[in-house]
């Protein structure tokens, strides 16, 4: 009798996630999620100025490593 009831209870689940859309579960490839944020970010840095930063921080690292 338990097993059905769970059976019931992930098939509403399942059905619910449809209705909206949305994937139940899963991931995302990792190349996949950065072509999603790195545009977002790119945008947010040169909005905010962030852009210099991120210039100095990689020409520091470099200094570091030598190059």
């Amino acid at each position: 009798m338990a097993d059905i009831a769970g059976r019931t209870v992930r098939a509403r689940g399942r059905r619910a996630a449809d209705a909206f859309g949305a994937r139940p579960s899963g991931t995302r490839h990792p190349l996949v999620a950065a072509a999603m944020v790195l545009p977002l970010a790119a945008f947010l840095a040169v909005l905010f100025g962030g852009w210099d930063a991120v210039v100095i921080q990689a020409s520091s690292v470099a200094g570091m490593l030598g190059r």
